[in-house]
Formats: structure tokens, sequence, C-alpha cells
């Protein structure tokens, strides 16, 4: 419990870090693609990800499991005022870090709300399915944020993905 604590106290003290480095509010000109290719256990580029994804502002943590196949990754938010949708942000953020992270199995959003924390863990392999194409056929962010935009639009299969 302690060296989880520890490693907890590590991550975020790294985000805070990079936070501070930019310089900027606009995320737009950070090229995302420029991790592509990179592994689950590079604790830099995945922080370095999803501080440049949706609700980055709110992003207050992450863990990375990678002791044992399946990998997987759990991102925390404080969710409290954000203003966005958790659905929407979890798809999104889910389908980059699939797209950049070649061998992450799964991802865990948690969004810290006032009275509870909602959970949502999206699979490589659902969320290829919803798309019908695997994400390393991906190769920039105009095709990625298409198939994004195409799959919100069906609320059904939005939910039956998150449930």
């Amino acid at each position: 419990m302690r060296q989880k604590n520890s490693f907890l106290l590590i991550s975020s003290l790294i985000m805070l870090f990079l936070s501070g480095c930019n310089s900027s509010d606009n995320n737009a000109d950070v090229d995302l693609f420029q991790y592509k290719g990179s592994y689950v256990g590079d604790n830099s580029a995945v922080i370095n990800s999803v501080n440049h994804l949706q609700g980055a502002k709110h992003f207050s943590g992450v863990e990375l499991k990678t002791k044992d196949e399946p990998y997987g990754i759990t991102v925390n938010y404080n969710w409290f005022d954000s203003g966005l949708d958790d659905k929407e942000t979890a798809i999104n953020n889910a389908s980059y870090l699939f797209t950049l992270i070649q061998n992450v199995d799964w991802i865990k959003f948690d969004f810290e709300m006032v009275e509870e924390v909602y959970e949502y863990k999206i699979t490589r392999e659902n969320l290829q399915e919803l798309y019908g194409i695997e994400f390393s056929e991906i190769d920039n962010e105009v095709k990625l944020k298409g198939l994004i935009q195409e799959s919100l639009k069906d609320e059904k299969k939005v939910n039956e993905l998150l449930n």
C-alpha cells in the first residue's frame, strides 16, 4: 500500500511539473501523434498524452498496470466543476490513448464528482469493434477525430460500450 501511495504521489508530482512547463492554455498546437508507438510503461508519454487530451485541466493522476498482461491505465479526474460530458471524454481519451500507446489493453477512467465516482472501463478490443478499424491503422488526428465524432452520434452504442 505504501509503495502504491508513493507511486501515485510521484506520478502526481510529475504531472504537476509537466503542467507547469506548459505556458499555453491552447493544446491544439501539440502533435499528440509524436507519442504514437509508445508503451504503457512509458510514464512520460502516457502523462504527456493525457495532459493534452479533453478534460486535462481536471486530470488528477494516473496509474499504470504493467506487471501482468493485460496491461492497463487508470486515469483519474477531479470532475467537480468541469462542465464536460464524462462519457464523451472517456471515449475521446480512450481513442487517443489506444491509438498512441501500442500495448495498452484497457483503460479505466475515474471521474470524481461531488458525492460519487463515475467509473468507465474501455477495452481496446471493444472500441476497435465499435470503430471497425485497428488502432494501428490510424495514422493522423483528422482520421481519429472523425471516428470519435461518428461514434458519439450513436447513443445506444456509446452506452453499450461504457456499461
